[in-house]
């Protein structure tokens, strides 16, 4: 007589082991949901350095910064409003012809004069489109601690 020593897992087991695996999933996603987040202030960030360095070699060679009128286009065609820039760089300022959207597709706003006498600003609003919030929902300031 042969006996069959080959057994399947209990009820009980396969239960613990759903409950172990809903647990690691419990404390592991919202870790990993939030990295693309993450990674989009962090581009949004570079963005703004990079608009950043291209205004001051706006202003290097044209003695001011572009009008909030004018706007972040400034740096990508000569504008035609006052004060026309006399020395505007041919190819303009951007390696881009056009202006970068942030991360999340919207423009970035471009304050000059920007808030509280600062020279300039540039805005993203962030996740959620709209001004305050919190977390990734709120707008990413030029000015702010970039960390």
């Amino acid at each position: 007589m042969i006996r069959n020593s080959s057994r399947g897992f209990s009820l009980i087991e396969l239960m613990i082991v759903v409950v172990i695996l809903g647990l690691l999933a419990g404390l592991l996603v919202p870790r990993i949901m939030d990295r693309p987040e993450e990674a989009k202030v962090t581009k949004a960030r570079m963005d703004m350095r990079t608009i950043e360095s291209a205004l001051r070699f706006y202003r290097l060679d044209n003695g001011f910064y572009p009008t909030t009128e004018q706007g972040l286009e400034a740096l990508v065609s000569r504008p035609e409003s006052n004060p026309v820039p006399r020395n505007w760089r041919s190819g303009g300022y951007l390696e881009a012809s056009s202006v970068p959207r942030d991360p999340w597709g919207s423009e970035y706003i471009y304050r000059s004069p920007g808030d509280e006498g600062r020279e300039y600003e540039i805005i993203s609003l962030g996740a959620d489109g709209k001004e305050g919030g919190s977390g990734f929902n709120r707008e990413i300031r030029s000015w702010e601690d970039q960390g």
